[in-house]
C-alpha cells in the first residue's frame, strides 16, 4: 500500500499537522512551513521544532514534507523577482531540515512570455544557485508539475527533465520530483486507461527517472482532460474518476510511496473527507 497522506493545517503550530495526522490514521503529511502567501517568515523557534518532532514520533508519521510559497517563481525574467525567489527558496529549504522533513515541493514557476526556453533555463540557474545557498543541508527540492495555467511550465513532463539536466551535476544529488494527478490529467495526460497512464510514467522516467518520484499529489480534477485548470476535486468525483486512481492503487511501483490529498477539507456528514478519500483508494485496490 503507498502512504496515505494529507495536505494539514499549522495553525497554531506545526505540531497541531503531526496530531491531526494521527488523528485521521494518516502515515504521510505536507505542511507550509510559513505563510504561502507572504515572502517574511517568523522566527522557527526551538519550542516549534521540539513540539513538531515530539508530534510527528506520537503520530508514527512515515513522511512528512512542505510545500513552498507560491509566490516563488523560479522561471521569472524579473531579476527582482528572480533574487527574492531564490532567498525564499534557500529559506523553505533550512525550515524544512530544522524541522528534519524529507523535502520541500515546489512549482518551476512562469516564464511570463519570455518562451518556455527561455523559462527554463532561468528556472534551472535559479534552482542552482538556491542549492547553493542551501549547501550542507541534506531535505530534498522536488518540482512538482503543474497543470499549465497561463504561463505556467512543467506542464509538459519534459519540462522538468529539461531543468534538472541544466542544473550542474553536483548538485543534483537533492532533486527530485513531485507528480500532480490532477495537474497531469488537466495537462492533457489521461491517467484513464492503460495507454494514457503509461504515457504519463514512461514521459516521467525519461525526463528525469522514477527513481527521482519523491512522492505524488492525489487528487481528482474538476477540469477536463487537457483545460488546463488547476482546481482539485475529491477522489472519483472529478473528470478523472476511479479509472484512473484504481491504475495507480494496483500499481506495485508505488507501494510505500506517499500519497498526498490536497482536496477540500469540510467533513461530509461529519466524516473528514480525507478519511472518506482514503477509504475511496483503497477500495480501489479490489
Amino acid at each position: 500500500m503507498p502512504l496515505f497522506g494529507s495536505h494539514l493545517s499549522v495553525a497554531g503550530g506545526f505540531h497541531n499537522a503531526a496530531d491531526r495526522a494521527g488523528e485521521l490514521k494518516l502515515a504521510a503529511v505536507q505542511i507550509f512551513t510559513k505563510s504561502n502567501h507572504q515572502w517574511a517568515a517568523k522566527p522557527l523557534t526551538e519550542e516549534l521544532t521540539t513540539r513538531w518532532t515530539a508530534a510527528h514520533a506520537a503520530a508514527g508519521l512515515r513522511f512528512a514534507c512542505s510545500h513552498a510559497s507560491y509566490l516563488i517563481n523560479f522561471a521569472t525574467p524579473d531579476p527582482e523577482l528572480r533574487e527574492k525567489s531564490v532567498a525564499a527558496m534557500a529559506i523553505e529549504l533550512e525550515r524544512a531540515d530544522a524541522l528534519g522533513l524529507a523535502g520541500v515541493v515546489v512549482h518551476p514557476g512562469s516564464h511570463v512570455k519570455s518562451g518556455e526556453d527561455v523559462g527554463l533555463a532561468a528556472a534551472a540557474a535559479a534552482i542552482a544557485d538556491v542549492l547553493e545557498r542551501a549547501a550542507g543541508g541534506t531535505c530534498g527540492l522536488w518540482l512538482e508539475n503543474t497543470a499549465g495555467q497561463g504561463t505556467n511550465l512543467g506542464w509538459n513532463l519534459s519540462h522538468l527533465g529539461a531543468i534538472v539536466d541544466a542544473v550542474p551535476e553536483r548538485l543534483r544529488g537533492r532533486l527530485g520530483v513531485c507528480f500532480d494527478t490532477c495537474h497531469a490529467f488537466a495537462a492533457g495526460y489521461d491517467l484513464r486507461d492503460d495507454a494514457g497512464y503509461e504515457r504519463a510514467f514512461e514521459e516521467l522516467d525519461a525526463a528525469v527517472g522514477l527513481d527521482r518520484l519523491a512522492c505524488l499529489h492525489v487528487n481528482d480534477s474538476k477540469g477536463g482532460l487537457g483545460s488546463r485548470l488547476d482546481r482539485h476535486e475529491h477522489i472519483g468525483e472529478g473528470e478523472i474518476g476511479d479509472a484512473g486512481f484504481r491504475r495507480l492503487m494496483t500499481d506495485p511501483r508505488w507501494d510505500d510511496t506517499a500519497f498526498i490529498l490536497e482536496t477540500p477539507k469540510k467533513d461530509r456528514d461529519g466524516v473528514p473527507w480525507d478519511t472518506l478519500n482514503v477509504k475511496r483508494l483503497q477500495s480501489l485496490t479490489r
